[in-house]
Parts: structure tokens; sequence; C-alpha cells
């Protein structure tokens, strides 16, 4: 069924930024609006120096210093007489020509008045022409009449009439024109302002509905038939699955958000603090380790976050893949950043020093695989099964080389060891089979660890399931022929070499030609390299130089510290972590950790930097972290006193088959 198509969030995006910046000029339009309406509301303090026009009380004192008036108390009004000009009185005793003459100045006059407010008497007529005088009675206030220059003309001087044609002359007709028109145009533009606000919101209104209506019309309500199709989509999967990852790391972060740094919690502490070990997480998902065991564990080198763990198979559950690698993240405890599928048990792992992103896995059925975060649960690559490979378990792998020439070698439980490109492994580009002529039955060697010491490519270690640990060399090399050294045998061991690690090449003195050996016979050994200048040319036993016999059961795996020099860590079959410090005590651990539930602890790896945290894989399928806290960080002296304890262990000597051997106990100085 074809997914409906999703609406164009482009288009819907464009036309809501559109209405936003509608929005925003509608802001400011109301803005400048507020800003106008509050100018007009400022006292006339802040008013601008132009101020208003000047009021009718202004008006009257001018008037009333231009024109003096009479006393209040005398209610009439004498006007004033100017030559040329009748007065009130002699108006009355002139005849009819000169009634007529003057009627026009009779006229204007008698407006004069009625537009001061004043009340004129009848005028003489024909048979009313004998009568002198007449009583004026003012209708207004006498302060609002006394103004001479509106009841009679007076030419030598300018009359003054304030009325809406006739304004102030000179510099205040002109502001105050000025004024009016500035007036008129801020009200004009209010009036715009407003027309355009009015339009705006219409115009935002209407555009948004119309919106809501496109988006409800695009976005339908999906069937169940189509909400079950999106979900099983990859894109869909693909998608939560990243998101939920990172919701995840963000919940599982342990920081105390209320701390309360002026209080101090270390204080009244234990006393062993800093000598104890501090578990840090566990990791475990019911969904894809349940009912399987850790075979294998290793560290990123460039994420000090992640660590890896290989496991085997879930009997109860037929249809899983026999083998999973799984990617643990630190801040995500509930499930696995990345997990990987094999068609067999995965025994050996490990991350790839060169390439973040490559994991390779030794299978029980004899395939390499390669796996790539970036990729998805399958192997991108895979060795055949044919005889040009492995056909037996491999137990054991290791990555040497430099980043431009670089090799993984692996090694089966049939004797053969190979090389491989990275890149190609189609076919080994070296074999090597390593047989002993000394074995009653069958030649072959069946190795069950290996390890390279540290800027070595060519030489290395077993350990086998007799017990015994062997030289072997890739090439042809200082007179001494590729493949098993059958004369030098590291004897010790009385049941199957679990474990072996060289010592780290750190530090002043160099004790690169140390190794530890742990076996199911509850012991750990403590073995001195032979120089390849000194090989045998007889069959030659070499003894260890010191044996920890304080394991519970069977010592699953033993590595040293990569920083410390006389710290290393063992793990065994009752669940114990144990830490020896060999400058502290030969004798027993300086800590002595019971780990999960007391079920086996099968391997274990110190993270690649600082060497304060350690991976545990467990039988129960559980991987632990676990933080060592300042045992980690070594003293100056270590070294030292490290070369000391080692003469001391040996007596002055290394014995072999009871003969003393001086070079043995000479630590090498680079």
């Amino acid at each position: 069924m074809d997914v409906p198509p999703s609406p164009p969030s482009s288009k819907i995006s464009q036309r809501r930024l559109e209405i936003e910046a509608k929005k925003q000029k509608l802001e400011e339009l109301r803005r400048q609006r507020r800003d106008r309406l509050r100018d007009k509301q400022r006292p006339p303090s802040e008013a601008s120096s132009s101020g208003p026009p000047p009021s009718t009380k202004d008006i009257n004192d001018l008037i009333s210093q231009l024109v003096p008036s009479k006393g209040a108390d005398s209610g009439d009004l004498t006007p004033l007489s100017v030559p040329g000009t009748p007065s009130l009185g002699q108006t009355a005793n002139l005849g009819p020509s000169a009634l007529s003459n003057s009627g026009s100045g009779r006229a204007s006059r008698q407006s004069d008045f009625i537009g001061l407010g004043l009340s004129l008497p009848p005028t003489a007529n024909a048979g009313t022409d004998h009568v002198i005088d007449r009583v004026m009675t003012p209708r207004i206030q006498p302060d609002l009449i006394d103004v001479s220059r509106e009841l009679f003309e007076l030419p030598q001087r300018e009359r003054v009439v304030y009325n809406k044609e006739v304004q102030t002359a000179g510099v205040e007709m002109g502001t105050l024109t000025e004024e009016a028109e500035e007036d008129q145009e801020r009200i004009q533009r209010e009036r715009d302002a407003e027309a355009e606000r009015l339009a705006l919101e219409n115009d935002i209104e209407a555009e948004s509905i119309q919106l809501e209506k496109e988006i409800e019309e695009e976005i339908k309500e999906l069937t169940e038939e189509e909400r079950a199709t999106i979900l099983v989509l990859p894109e869909f999967l693909e998608f939560v699955e990243h998101s939920s990852k990172i919701l995840q790391r963000a919940l599982n972060d342990n920081y105390d958000y209320i701390r309360d740094y002026t209080v101090d919690t270390e204080s009244g502490g234990d006393d062993s603090e800093g000598r104890r070990v501090k578990r840090v997480c566990e990791f475990w998902d019911e969904r894809y380790v349940k009912n399987r065991s850790i075979t294998d564990v290793d560290w990123s080198p460039k994420y000090p976050e992640l660590s890896v763990a290989s496991y085997n198979k879930n009997p109860a559950a037929l249809n899983e893949p026999d083998g999973i690698v799984a990617v643990w993240n630190l801040h995500m405890l509930e499930r696995p950043e990345f997990v990987f599928h094999s068609q067999s048990d995965v025994l050996s792992v490990t991350f790839s020093p060169f390439h973040a992103n490559l994991v390779f896995g030794g299978t029980y059925s004899g395939q390499i695989l390669l796996w790539d975060t970036r990729s998805k649960h399958l192997p991108v690559l895979k060795t055949p099964l044919s005889a040009a490979g492995h056909t037996h378990p491999v137990y054991a792998m290791q990555m040497v080389g430099t980043q431009n020439a670089h090799n993984l070698i692996s090694s089966s439980t049939d004797g053969m060891v190979c090389s491989w490109l990275v890149d190609m492994l189609a076919q080994p580009q070296e074999t090597l089979e390593l047989v002993h002529a000394g074995h009653s039955k069958t030649g072959e060697v069946a190795i069950t660890t290996m390890d390279f010491p540290d800027n070595e490519t060519t030489t290395f270690w077993v350990g086998t399931e007799e017990g015994n640990v062997y030289q072997a060399h890739r090439y042809d090399r200082a007179g001494s022929k590729a493949g098993l050294n059958q004369y030098d045998v590291y004897k010790g061991h009385s049941g199957p070499v679990m474990g072996l690690h060289f010592h780290p090449l750190t530090g002043p003195i160099d004790f690169s030609d140390l190794f530890l050996t742990c076996s199911v016979d509850w012991t750990v050994k403590l073995w001195r390299a032979k120089s390849l200048a000194k090989s045998s040319n007889t069959p030659h036993s070499i003894s260890p130089i010191y044996s920890f016999d304080e394991a519970d059961d069977y010592v699953y795996d033993v590595k040293w510290h990569p920083e410390h020099p006389a710290l290393f860590g063992m793990v065994d079959g009752s669940g114990k972590f144990d830490l020896w410090n060999l400058n502290v005590d030969t004798e027993v651990p300086v800590v002595s950790t019971p780990v999960g539930s007391g079920r086996a602890i099968n391997k274990m790896k110190w993270d690649g930097k600082e060497g304060r945290r350690v991976a545990l894989g467990g039988s129960d399928g559980r991987l632990y972290v676990y933080d060592i806290g300042d045992m980690a960080i070594p003293r100056d002296g270590e070294w030292n006193e490290l070369q000391k304890t080692v003469v001391g262990m040996v007596g002055g000597g290394g014995q072999t088959n009871g003969v003393l051997e001086t070079d043995a106990s000479k630590p090498a100085t680079r």
C-alpha cells in the first residue's frame, strides 16, 4: 500500500514566515501609534519650543493694554470720539440725508456691535428722528466688551480682528501657519497608518485562517493499515533507533545537578578511600544477551566510553543468531549502542586500533568477521570456510603494526596462525602452522591464547591446552626458522593456559620481557621471556620466576596495568576480581572484590587511556565496569621498586631445572 504523501512542509513554512513578517510590521505600527499617544500626553514643560497657539486669555490681555476701559462700576460704555466721526448722540440729530449717507456706516457698526454681543437701540426713522439719546444695554460681561477697536473704525490704526480668516502678522502668523500644516500632515499620517494597520490585521487574519484550512486538508487521518505500513519502514525504524539513543544517553547522565559544593562530602570518610574498587556500571539487555556468556571484551581506542563484548549462543533461542557482538556505551546502560550478528559463536573480539568504526571477531567455526558501526548487523567482510584459513575455533587474535602497515594475526586450536589484511579477508596474506615433533599423538599445538610484546611484530608467544607456553616466529630471523621454537618450552602450569599478557613498555625501565599467564590450575605465573639471541638448540625447559597461588577457582584471565608497572589484575571462576601490587605485597592481592552474583568472570580488559577502569565479562552475560581510583596512578619510584622486587623473587637469579641463569634477573633498561 502506498504511503500518503507528507505535507509540503517547505511551502507551509514559507507561508508561516510571511505571516510572521506581517505580524512584526503590524506590531511596529502599533508601537508607533503608542509613541504618538504618549507624546500627546506629555506635560507642557516637555513640549516643543514652538508651543501651542495663543489662548483667548492672552488675546484679551493684549486688547486691554491697547484700549483702556472705564471703571467697572459704571455699567454704560462711552465710546471714544474720533475726529471726523459722529458720536452716537450726534447720529440721532442727523437728517434723512445724513442718515442715508451714513447708512452703510451704521449698518457696519451695528453688525460690529452684534458681533461683540451688544444690543443697539432701534435706528431712527422719519417718524422718530427727533429722539436724541438711546441707551445701550450690554448683553455680556463688561470684561468681554471692552474692545474699542471693534466699535469704531480707526483709519490711523490697523484693525486687528481675531477670527478664522485673520491670524497674527509677521513671524507669529508664519509659525501658526506652519504648525497648522504640520498638524494636518500629522493627522493625515495617523489616519494612513491606522488604515494600513487595519488592512494588515485583516490580511493576516484571513491568511491565517486560509493556512489552517490548508494544513487540515493536507494532514489527513491515517488508517490502521497505513500506520502499520509506516511503522515497519526502514527509515522510520532508523529514526526511532537514533533518537531514542540520544534520549537514553541524556537520561543516564549521573551528574548530580543539585550538589552542594559548600559541603565537604569526603571528610570523615573511610581511610581506605583510594584503595577500593568501585563499580561504575553494569551492562545487560535481556533481549540480546539472555542465556549467553561473555567470551571476550575490549575497549575502543578512540572513544573511551565505548566497550565491546562477544557472546556465545543462546541454547534456548533457536531463531536467534548463534553469536553476537555488542558495543556498549557508558552513557546508555539499558541497551547496547550496536549489535552485530554471527552465524557461529564469537570467541574473540577486538577493536581496530587504526579504524574507530571496525570491529573484528573470531568465531567457533574458524571464520574471521569484520563489522562496521556505520553498517547494519551483518558483517561487511568475512573469511571463507576453507582450508586456506581457519577451520577450528579462533580463541586469540591481535592487531600488529602501524597505521600505514598493519595486519590482523589470528590463531586457532589446530595450531594455525594466519595474517590478514584488513580490507581483504578472502584469503590470508600469510599462514603459519605450529607443530611440535615431540607430541606423541599429533604434532598440532592447540593454541588457546596469544600475545605479542610491545614494539614486536614477528615474534610472539602462545599458550596451549597442554599447559605449556611456546615462542614462535612469523619469519626466519636471527638464525631461527619461522614457526614454533620447539626447544624452549615454558613449563609451569598443569592445565590449559587461559590467559597470557606481556608487560607494557612504559616508564623509565623496560620490563617488556616479563609476562603473566593464568591457567585452570588456579595459579598465575610470572615469566621472563628468553632473548632471541640465546635460543637453545636442544630441548630446554624454562620455569616461572614466581607463582601466585591465592585463587579459589579457575583463573580465566590476567592483565598487566597499562600505566602502573607493578599492578596487574586477575579474574577467576568464583566471580572475584583480584588486584595485585607487587611493590606492596607478593603473597596476597591488595584488593579482592566479588563481582556480580558470584558467577565466573571469563575476561577482563583495562581501558587504554589511564587504566582507571576495567571491563569484566561474566559467564552470566553481564559486562561490569569497575574503577580502581588512585591505585592506577604510579609514583615516581615504582619502576625501581619493581626492579628490586623481581630480583628478590628469583633470589638473585632465575631457576631453570635447578640451574641458575644469572641473566634472567636483570631487567633491560632503555
